[in-house]
Protein backbone atom coordinates (compact mmCIF):
# COMPACT_ATOMS: atom_id res chain seq x y z
CA UNK A 1 0.00 0.00 0.00
CA UNK A 2 1.40 3.28 -0.52
CA UNK A 3 1.83 5.89 2.45
CA UNK A 4 3.52 8.35 0.81
CA UNK A 5 0.42 9.66 -0.65
CA UNK A 6 -0.41 13.60 0.00
CA UNK A 7 -3.29 14.60 1.65
CA UNK A 8 -4.95 15.59 -0.94
CA UNK A 9 -4.69 12.40 -2.23
CA UNK A 10 -6.30 10.04 0.35
CA UNK A 11 -6.95 6.39 -0.83
CA UNK A 12 -11.16 5.64 -1.33
CA UNK A 13 -12.12 5.14 2.30
CA UNK A 14 -14.77 2.40 1.23
CA UNK A 15 -11.47 -0.05 0.31
CA UNK A 16 -11.09 -0.31 4.42
CA UNK A 17 -14.33 -1.53 4.91
CA UNK A 18 -15.94 -2.09 8.78
CA UNK A 19 -13.41 -0.20 10.81
CA UNK A 20 -13.38 -0.23 14.75
CA UNK A 21 -11.44 1.68 16.65
CA UNK A 22 -10.58 0.20 20.08
CA UNK A 23 -10.44 2.34 22.92
CA UNK A 24 -11.07 2.64 26.50
CA UNK A 25 -9.59 -0.84 28.02
CA UNK A 26 -8.39 -2.16 31.10
CA UNK A 27 -5.00 -0.27 31.34
CA UNK A 28 -4.18 2.73 33.94
CA UNK A 29 -4.19 4.78 31.06
CA UNK A 30 -7.96 4.16 29.72
CA UNK A 31 -8.80 8.07 30.24
CA UNK A 32 -5.56 8.86 28.18
CA UNK A 33 -6.70 5.64 25.94
CA UNK A 34 -10.64 7.11 25.57
CA UNK A 35 -8.91 10.75 24.66
CA UNK A 36 -7.24 9.75 21.32
CA UNK A 37 -9.70 6.99 20.02
CA UNK A 38 -11.90 9.57 19.67
CA UNK A 39 -9.94 11.84 18.25
CA UNK A 40 -8.93 8.53 15.89
CA UNK A 41 -12.39 7.49 15.56
CA UNK A 42 -13.47 11.61 14.59
CA UNK A 43 -10.95 11.95 11.38
CA UNK A 44 -11.67 8.23 10.31
CA UNK A 45 -15.63 9.65 10.11
CA UNK A 46 -14.87 12.65 8.36
CA UNK A 47 -12.84 11.27 5.84
CA UNK A 48 -15.79 8.76 5.07
CA UNK A 49 -14.45 5.91 6.83
CA UNK A 50 -17.20 3.06 8.55
CA UNK A 51 -15.62 3.46 11.30
CA UNK A 52 -16.72 2.44 14.71
CA UNK A 53 -16.15 2.58 18.52
CA UNK A 54 -15.29 -0.87 20.60
CA UNK A 55 -14.47 -0.40 23.96
CA UNK A 56 -12.54 -4.36 25.00
CA UNK A 57 -13.53 -3.03 28.58
CA UNK A 58 -17.39 -3.31 28.24
CA UNK A 59 -17.50 -5.93 24.98
CA UNK A 60 -16.02 -9.16 24.63
CA UNK A 61 -13.22 -8.77 21.75
CA UNK A 62 -14.44 -11.79 19.49
CA UNK A 63 -17.71 -9.38 18.98
CA UNK A 64 -15.33 -7.85 16.37
CA UNK A 65 -15.20 -10.97 13.91
CA UNK A 66 -18.91 -11.85 15.25
CA UNK A 67 -20.31 -8.09 13.38
CA UNK A 68 -17.97 -8.08 10.68
CA UNK A 69 -14.97 -6.03 11.17
CA UNK A 70 -11.95 -6.07 8.85
CA UNK A 71 -9.69 -4.32 10.00
CA UNK A 72 -8.75 -2.40 13.83
CA UNK A 73 -7.19 0.63 14.49
CA UNK A 74 -5.67 0.19 18.07
CA UNK A 75 -5.56 3.30 20.27
CA UNK A 76 -5.46 1.45 23.40
CA UNK A 77 -2.62 2.35 25.60
CA UNK A 78 -1.20 0.24 28.34
CA UNK A 79 -1.23 -3.33 29.00
CA UNK A 80 -4.53 -5.08 27.92
CA UNK A 81 -3.63 -3.31 24.21
CA UNK A 82 0.06 -2.09 23.41
CA UNK A 83 1.10 -5.50 24.77
CA UNK A 84 0.98 -7.83 22.45
CA UNK A 85 -2.38 -9.11 24.26
CA UNK A 86 -5.10 -7.36 21.54
CA UNK A 87 -2.86 -7.91 19.09
CA UNK A 88 -3.21 -12.03 19.36
CA UNK A 89 -6.24 -12.07 20.02
CA UNK A 90 -6.35 -10.01 16.26
CA UNK A 91 -4.47 -12.59 14.87
CA UNK A 92 -6.18 -15.36 16.19
CA UNK A 93 -9.50 -13.87 14.70
CA UNK A 94 -7.58 -13.23 10.98
CA UNK A 95 -8.29 -9.07 11.58
CA UNK A 96 -5.39 -6.41 10.53
CA UNK A 97 -4.64 -4.14 12.94
CA UNK A 98 -2.43 -1.07 13.19
CA UNK A 99 0.62 -0.70 14.83
CA UNK A 100 3.60 -3.37 15.50
CA UNK A 101 2.31 -7.43 15.98
CA UNK A 102 2.48 -9.20 18.89
CA UNK A 103 6.69 -9.70 20.37
CA UNK A 104 7.30 -6.07 19.18
CA UNK A 105 4.34 -4.77 21.45
CA UNK A 106 5.64 -7.04 23.64
CA UNK A 107 8.95 -6.37 24.12
CA UNK A 108 8.51 -2.12 23.71
CA UNK A 109 5.79 -2.35 26.95
CA UNK A 110 8.45 -3.82 28.46
CA UNK A 111 11.42 -1.44 29.29
CA UNK A 112 13.50 -3.88 31.12
CA UNK A 113 13.36 -6.53 27.90
CA UNK A 114 13.65 -3.25 25.47
CA UNK A 115 16.82 -1.63 27.12
CA UNK A 116 18.39 -5.28 27.38
CA UNK A 117 17.85 -6.04 23.05
CA UNK A 118 19.03 -2.22 23.02
CA UNK A 119 22.63 -2.93 24.61
CA UNK A 120 22.71 -6.05 22.60
CA UNK A 121 22.77 -4.16 19.66
CA UNK A 122 25.03 -0.98 20.49
CA UNK A 123 22.18 1.33 20.92
CA UNK A 124 22.88 3.95 24.16
CA UNK A 125 19.92 3.33 26.84
CA UNK A 126 20.63 4.74 30.66
CA UNK A 127 21.94 2.14 33.01
CA UNK A 128 19.30 0.27 35.30
CA UNK A 129 18.91 -2.08 37.84
CA UNK A 130 15.54 -4.35 38.15
CA UNK A 131 14.01 -4.29 41.65
CA UNK A 132 12.37 -6.49 43.77
CA UNK A 133 11.08 -6.14 47.59
CA UNK A 134 14.24 -7.37 48.95
CA UNK A 135 16.83 -4.91 46.45
CA UNK A 136 20.20 -4.28 48.24
CA UNK A 137 19.31 -0.54 48.21
CA UNK A 138 22.63 0.61 48.68
CA UNK A 139 23.42 -1.43 45.58
CA UNK A 140 21.35 0.21 43.81
CA UNK A 141 22.66 3.77 44.46
CA UNK A 142 26.32 2.68 44.33
CA UNK A 143 25.62 1.46 40.68
CA UNK A 144 23.06 4.25 39.53
CA UNK A 145 24.06 7.61 41.66
CA UNK A 146 21.63 9.27 42.97
CA UNK A 147 19.32 10.99 41.93
CA UNK A 148 17.57 8.01 39.61
CA UNK A 149 14.21 7.24 38.04
CA UNK A 150 12.03 4.43 39.80
CA UNK A 151 8.95 3.43 37.88
CA UNK A 152 6.77 0.32 36.90
CA UNK A 153 8.67 -1.43 33.65
CA UNK A 154 5.44 -2.24 31.93
CA UNK A 155 3.23 0.77 32.22
CA UNK A 156 3.20 4.36 30.03
CA UNK A 157 2.52 8.05 31.02
CA UNK A 158 4.46 8.29 33.47
CA UNK A 159 2.25 6.03 35.81
CA UNK A 160 4.13 5.10 39.37
CA UNK A 161 7.09 6.97 38.44
CA UNK A 162 9.13 8.93 41.52
CA UNK A 163 12.57 10.58 41.26
CA UNK A 164 14.31 9.50 43.59
CA UNK A 165 16.93 12.09 45.49
CA UNK A 166 17.80 10.47 48.74
CA UNK A 167 18.32 6.70 49.30
CA UNK A 168 15.68 6.53 51.57
CA UNK A 169 13.02 7.28 49.48
CA UNK A 170 14.01 4.25 47.28
CA UNK A 171 11.52 1.74 49.20
CA UNK A 172 8.40 4.29 49.03
CA UNK A 173 8.97 4.87 45.56
CA UNK A 174 9.37 0.94 45.04
CA UNK A 175 5.88 0.37 46.86
CA UNK A 176 4.67 2.88 44.13
CA UNK A 177 5.76 1.51 41.30
CA UNK A 178 4.79 -2.06 42.27
CA UNK A 179 0.85 -0.34 42.81
CA UNK A 180 1.17 -0.52 38.74
CA UNK A 181 3.34 -3.08 37.83
CA UNK A 182 4.89 -6.37 39.50
CA UNK A 183 7.84 -5.59 37.60
CA UNK A 184 9.88 -2.25 38.82
CA UNK A 185 12.84 -0.45 37.58
CA UNK A 186 15.63 1.93 38.75
CA UNK A 187 16.92 4.05 36.26
CA UNK A 188 20.20 6.22 35.87
CA UNK A 189 19.04 10.14 36.26
CA UNK A 190 19.79 11.69 32.95
CA UNK A 191 19.94 15.43 32.63
CA UNK A 192 19.84 17.02 29.09
CA UNK A 193 16.99 17.84 26.52
CA UNK A 194 13.79 15.85 26.31
CA UNK A 195 13.27 15.01 22.90
CA UNK A 196 10.73 13.02 20.89
CA UNK A 197 11.55 10.51 17.33
CA UNK A 198 7.82 9.29 16.02
CA UNK A 199 8.05 7.33 12.59
CA UNK A 200 5.64 6.16 10.37
CA UNK A 201 6.30 3.64 8.13
CA UNK A 202 10.06 3.51 6.64
CA UNK A 203 9.88 7.73 7.56
CA UNK A 204 11.32 9.30 10.61
CA UNK A 205 9.23 11.91 11.27
CA UNK A 206 10.68 15.59 12.80
CA UNK A 207 11.96 15.56 16.54
CA UNK A 208 9.96 17.24 18.99
CA UNK A 209 11.74 19.15 21.75
CA UNK A 210 9.78 19.44 25.05
CA UNK A 211 10.42 21.89 27.87
CA UNK A 212 8.02 20.88 30.55
CA UNK A 213 7.18 23.16 33.46
CA UNK A 214 10.28 23.29 36.28
CA UNK A 215 11.56 20.31 33.88
CA UNK A 216 8.58 17.87 35.09
CA UNK A 217 6.82 16.50 32.20
CA UNK A 218 4.67 14.03 34.67
CA UNK A 219 1.48 12.35 34.03
CA UNK A 220 -0.34 16.28 34.45
CA UNK A 221 1.89 18.26 32.14
CA UNK A 222 2.07 15.32 29.02
CA UNK A 223 -1.85 15.87 28.85
CA UNK A 224 -3.54 18.42 30.68
CA UNK A 225 -1.12 21.37 30.99
CA UNK A 226 -0.88 24.16 28.08
CA UNK A 227 2.48 25.24 30.20
CA UNK A 228 4.13 22.52 28.59
CA UNK A 229 6.18 23.79 25.66
CA UNK A 230 6.48 21.77 22.31
CA UNK A 231 9.18 22.84 19.55
CA UNK A 232 9.44 21.30 16.37
CA UNK A 233 11.69 21.71 14.11
CA UNK A 234 13.45 20.88 17.46
CA UNK A 235 16.33 23.41 16.52
CA UNK A 236 19.16 21.49 16.73
CA UNK A 237 21.70 21.27 13.23
CA UNK A 238 19.84 19.11 10.38
CA UNK A 239 22.94 16.73 10.34
CA UNK A 240 22.26 16.11 14.14
CA UNK A 241 18.66 15.71 14.11
CA UNK A 242 19.43 13.05 11.13
CA UNK A 243 21.68 11.21 13.47
CA UNK A 244 18.64 11.33 16.14
CA UNK A 245 16.23 9.94 13.92
CA UNK A 246 18.56 7.18 11.85
CA UNK A 247 19.53 5.90 15.72
CA UNK A 248 15.47 5.70 16.64
CA UNK A 249 14.87 3.62 13.00
CA UNK A 250 17.64 1.10 14.33
CA UNK A 251 16.14 0.90 17.77
CA UNK A 252 12.90 0.96 15.94
CA UNK A 253 14.09 -2.53 13.75
CA UNK A 254 15.89 -3.90 16.30
CA UNK A 255 12.63 -4.32 18.15
CA UNK A 256 10.51 -5.47 15.11
CA UNK A 257 8.25 -2.75 15.03
CA UNK A 258 5.71 -1.76 11.89
CA UNK A 259 3.87 0.80 10.82
CA UNK A 260 4.41 3.74 13.57
CA UNK A 261 5.25 4.76 16.83
CA UNK A 262 7.78 7.20 18.81
CA UNK A 263 10.61 7.05 20.91
CA UNK A 264 11.12 9.07 23.86
CA UNK A 265 15.33 10.25 24.13
CA UNK A 266 17.50 12.51 26.04
CA UNK A 267 20.60 14.40 24.63
CA UNK A 268 22.98 15.53 27.13
CA UNK A 269 24.88 18.78 26.99
CA UNK A 270 27.72 17.27 25.78
CA UNK A 271 25.33 16.26 22.58
CA UNK A 272 25.41 12.19 23.34
CA UNK A 273 21.67 10.63 23.13
CA UNK A 274 19.94 8.16 24.96
CA UNK A 275 16.97 5.57 24.42
CA UNK A 276 14.59 5.92 27.10
CA UNK A 277 11.73 3.76 25.51
CA UNK A 278 9.81 2.69 22.79
CA UNK A 279 5.96 3.49 22.61
CA UNK A 280 3.91 1.52 19.81
CA UNK A 281 0.95 3.11 20.38
CA UNK A 282 1.62 6.24 20.88
CA UNK A 283 -1.16 9.23 22.26
CA UNK A 284 -3.27 10.85 19.42
CA UNK A 285 -4.63 13.51 21.91
CA UNK A 286 -4.82 17.68 21.55
CA UNK A 287 -1.13 17.36 23.31
CA UNK A 288 0.22 14.28 21.77
CA UNK A 289 3.58 14.58 19.68
CA UNK A 290 3.20 12.18 16.71
CA UNK A 291 0.22 14.39 15.42
CA UNK A 292 2.84 17.60 16.06
CA UNK A 293 5.50 15.67 14.27
CA UNK A 294 3.69 14.94 11.26
CA UNK A 295 2.28 18.51 10.91
CA UNK A 296 5.73 19.57 10.83
CA UNK A 297 6.31 17.25 8.28
CA UNK A 298 3.14 18.12 6.19
CA UNK A 299 0.85 15.62 7.13
CA UNK A 300 -2.36 17.06 8.32
CA UNK A 301 -4.40 14.69 11.74
CA UNK A 302 -6.77 12.96 8.88
CA UNK A 303 -4.11 12.34 6.77
CA UNK A 304 -2.21 10.57 9.41
CA UNK A 305 -5.09 8.49 10.85
CA UNK A 306 -5.51 7.43 7.07
CA UNK A 307 -1.90 5.93 6.50
CA UNK A 308 -1.88 4.80 9.45
CA UNK A 309 -4.73 2.26 8.77
CA UNK A 310 -3.56 1.59 5.70
CA UNK A 311 -0.68 -0.16 6.71
CA UNK A 312 -2.85 -2.74 8.68
CA UNK A 313 -1.53 -5.99 8.85
CA UNK A 314 -1.79 -9.47 10.30
CA UNK A 315 1.27 -10.45 11.99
Amino acid sequence: MNTKTSGKERVDPKRFGKVAVLFGGRSAEREISLMSGTAVLQALQRAGVDAHPFDPAQRELFELAREGFQRVFIALHGRYGEDGTVQGALELMGIPYTGSGVMASALCMDKVRTKMVWVACGLPTPKWRELHAHTDWAEVERALGLPLIVKPAREGSTLGLTKVVQADQLPEAYALAARYDAMVLAEEFVTGTELTAAFLGERALPLVRIEAPEGKYDYQNKYFSDDTKYFCPCGLPEAQEQAIQQMVMQASAALGCHGWGRADLIRRADGSVSLLEMNTSPGMTGHSLVPMAAKAAGIDFDDLVLRILEMSHVG
